[in-house]
This record gives C-alpha cells, sequence and structure tokens, in this order.
C-alpha cells in the first residue's frame, strides 16, 4: 500500500515554498477559507499565493491521503492496470497528480485543468523540481470547457471538484469525463452524507452509460445501505508539527473521511465484499459490516473459531474480505 504521508519531494518543496511564512498568519488564512468552502463558497475563497499556499499547508496532507487510499483500492481490484496518461480535474495545486504519479509508475504524461490561477501557480511552483512532474501541462480555466477539448486519458480523477459545481453542472461534467475516460473514472468526496449522496447519483448516471464499478463496491447494483447510513471510509496520516499548530490540532496524526467511486470500462474480476465501518471486536467475538455482491451484510466470526477470529481482528475499515 502506498504510504499516507505526502511524498519526501512534495513535502521539501511545501517546506521551501512556505521558508519565512507566518503560521500564525497562514492559520488564519486557512480557517477563514474553511469557513468559506463551509458556506458553499469553494476554491473563490483562494485569491492569492498566501492563500494558495495556506490552503496547501492544511489541505493537501489529507487529500493527498485519501486519493491515495482511492487508488490503492482500485489496483487492488486491477493490479493489471497500467495509465500512461491522466487528467486531473479541479486539481487544484496539484495533489491527485502527485497520488497518482506515486500509485502509477507507467503514467507517462499529466494533463491538469482549474479555474484558480493562484492555486494553479502554486502547483507549478512545487513541480518544478521534480524530474518526472515538472513538465505536466497545467491550463487554468473551466475544467468542463477545457475537458471538452482534451485529449483522452487512461485514468481521469476529479477529487473535491464536484461539490463546487450545480446539480445540473455535475451531470454534465460527469459525461464529458466519463465520455474523455479510456479506462477508468475516479471521484473522490468528502466522506459525508452530502459527498456521498453525489457519489451516489453520478456512480448510478454513468452505470447507466456503461460503466463499471471497480471500487469500493462489489457490485454496480443499488447501494444497500438507508439513511441516515452513509457509504463513506477514513484514511489515518501523520500530522507534522507545523500541520499541527495551522489546523489548531493537539494529536499528531488527523482521519481523512471520504467518500469515493472508481468507474472502469475494463473487464472486471468478482468483487470481494469490503468492511463499511471498522470491526467491532469483543473477547466474544468479532463483528463486521461488509457490502457484498449480494448486498448488506453483518459477519460474525466467534472466538472459538480461531482461524475466522485472528483474520477479522487484523482487518481495517475498508478492507476487502
Amino acid at each position: 500500500m502506498t504510504s499516507a504521508a505526502l511524498p519526501a519531494e512534495l513535502a521539501a518543496a511545501l517546506t521551501r515554498k512556505s521558508h519565512g511564512l507566518s503560521l500564525n498568519e497562514a492559520a488564519t488564512r486557512a480557517a477563514a477559507m474553511s469557513q468559506t468552502y463551509r458556506a458553499g463558497g469553494g476554491s473563490l475563497a483562494i485569491r492569492s499565493e498566501a492563500d494558495a499556499l495556506a490552503y496547501a499547508l492544511a489541505r493537501m496532507p489529507a487529500t493527498y491521503a485519501a486519493v491515495t487510499a482511492c487508488l490503492d483500492a482500485l489496483s487492488a481490484q486491477r493490479p493489471d492496470f497500467a495509465p500512461r496518461s491522466l487528467l486531473d480535474c479541479g486539481a487544484g495545486p496539484g495533489t491527485a497528480t502527485w497520488a497518482a504519479a506515486e500509485g502509477f509508475a507507467s503514467l507517462q504524461t499529466f494533463a491538469l485543468f482549474d479555474a484558480n490561477a493562484a492555486l494553479r501557480a502554486l502547483a507549478g511552483d512545487l513541480m518544478q523540481g521534480s524530474q518526472r512532474l515538472a513538465a505536466t501541462c497545467y491550463t487554468q480555466g473551466d475544467a468542463a470547457t477545457l475537458l471538452a477539448q482534451a485529449e483522452p486519458a487512461d485514468l481521469l480523477i476529479a477529487s473535491y471538484m464536484v461539490n463546487e459545481l450545480s446539480e445540473t453542472q455535475r451531470n454534465v461534467f460527469a459525461d464529458l469525463a466519463w465520455a474523455k475516460t479510456t479506462d477508468t473514472l475516479v471521484i473522490v468526496e468528502p466522506g459525508t452524507p452530502a459527498g456521498y449522496a453525489r457519489i451516489l447519483s453520478l456512480r448510478a448516471r454513468l452505470i447507466a452509460q456503461g460503466a463499471q464499478v471497480a471500487a469500493p463496491c462489489p457490485h454496480d447494483g443499488a447501494c444497500p445501505l438507508v439513511a441516515p447510513d452513509w457509504c463513506h471510509f477514513t484514511q489515518r496520516l501523520p500530522r507534522s508539527r507545523a500541520h499541527q499548530h495551522l489546523k489548531g490540532a493537539e494529536l499528531a496524526y488527523e482521519d481523512e473521511k471520504f467518500s469515493y467511486v472508481a468507474l472502469t470500462r475494463a473487464p472486471l474480476l468478482p468483487r470481494p465484499a469490503r468492511l463499511l465501518a471498522q470491526p467491532l471486536a469483543t473477547k466474544i467475538a468479532v463483528t463486521a459490516k461488509l457490502c457484498t455482491a449480494n448486498g448488506l451484510d453483518i459477519a460474525t466470526a466467534p472466538r472459538r473459531h480461531k482461524a475466522d477470529y485472528a483474520r477479522f481482528r487484523k482487518l481495517d475499515w475498508g478492507d476487502t474480505v
């Protein structure tokens, strides 16, 4: 599994870029942008180089960890998947591109789109010292407009961006994204009921157009979960001291919650069941909530069944069975 921590090359570039930066000022900027995001303002809150850097320091680690977890799940189901081209839509500071570059050594071309000039400039600065990513093509502008003009790619990623679109815009974007995907499309959203609802809607829309779910679902049918439950996962990532200060956090780690879907045109083998929550372990048994090809299942491994009990105790939220 790919590390949830930022690649050393990216972490070093962020450190160099933030040299002399006041962490207190960056924390204030990050908090203001977070409030704007929660109010529906999206990336319009990021207007300057200082804003972009504060945003990257606060959000890149968690976004990178979430996208990496999604790509790991995709690779586990499609170990033969070796994409050569990437389209990163709503790329921001380039986080998903870094994750894809780490996850797939086969990638040769990287095309990024985003409307935010400050984030595009920061992404260029961060990638400048990377031998692999220095030649990326990053175009500023409306993602849907640019996507319509783009060459198709083997892998297309839209991470934490469809939440900034209206329902009509989301549908237009999803149709375009699928049309430009020669193999696999990955959509990542915050792990909230609203983020899950957006994923579910786009999942159904694209399955109707012939897509198959590579991950996380073990089937292409309707989601078996019933409100108020929702499908989401969590990825733990380390926090540096600067990151702790920036987020006003006491813990040396962060748990990023996310919802996602990986849709593919490729033939798929039977998909394994997936854990939808952390297993509950007691001295008597381990109980796990599973999404299976036949729907939701609550599986129990009694302690008297030593092999099953030991195996279930090692499972984590999001693992396959």
